[in-house]
């Protein structure tokens, strides 16, 4: 993907590590010309990729930010190297694809941060669920991870998977650090309190 969230996703990456190279797939080329744009803005350079299996060729990590409906996966078993860290944000509701079974079924362990969503509501792992794949024993929760109480390799070549659905708790929680740092440093305007429904 090379929308917003393909976009944050690699300001964090790049804000934590040290990047040898990046790639992106989209099926847009303008949308991965703006992507690539984007970040050359901020020095960092990003290969142009004309399919999923070029850009992932060889990485470390792979993250799947694509709106992807109709049950049809991005990503495939034989795109995944050994060792890499696969992030999928983009198919949180039951409709929607990103992983391919044969990815889920490589993964020695899935972190996810809402363990029953990501088991239960979510495109690939319903999918698996139908292939007769039995992932629940491999599925962990992120805060087991965080707080140490669950390793996520036992050996280098394993494959992981961070599944993220998001939460409302995850954002109000953002949102009162957010809120914290800026009256520490006296920045930001005060805005009136209200609730707006959003219409979908």
């Amino acid at each position: 993907g090379s929308g917003f969230e393909a976009r944050a996703q690699l300001q964090a990456l790049a804000a934590t590590r040290a990047l040898a190279s990046v790639a992106v797939f989209s099926p847009n080329p303008a949308s991965r010309s703006a992507f690539i744009a984007h970040f050359a803005a901020q020095n960092l350079t990003v290969r142009d990729a004309a399919t999923p299996a070029l850009a992932t060729q060889g990485a470390d990590v792979i993250v799947c930010a694509a709106r992807a409906r109709g049950e049809q996966p991005v990503l495939h078993a034989d795109q995944v190297a050994p060792g890499a860290t696969v992030v999928s944000i983009g198919s949180t509701l039951p409709e929607q694809r990103e992983l391919d079974v044969g990815v889920l079924s490589l993964a020695h362990c899935i972190v996810a941060d809402m363990p029953h969503e990501v088991l239960h509501d979510t495109g690939d792992l319903l999918a698996a669920a139908r292939a007769g794949l039995d992932l629940a024993p491999r599925v962990c929760a992120l805060g087991e991870v965080v707080q140490g109480a669950r390793a996520v390799r036992s050996a280098p070549a394993d494959i992981v998977i961070y599944k993220s659905v998001g939460s409302a708790l995850q954002d109000v929680v953002l949102a009162g650090m957010l809120l914290d740092r800026a009256l520490a440093r006296g920045v930001g305007a005060d805005l009136p309190q209200s609730i707006v429904p959003v219409a979908k």
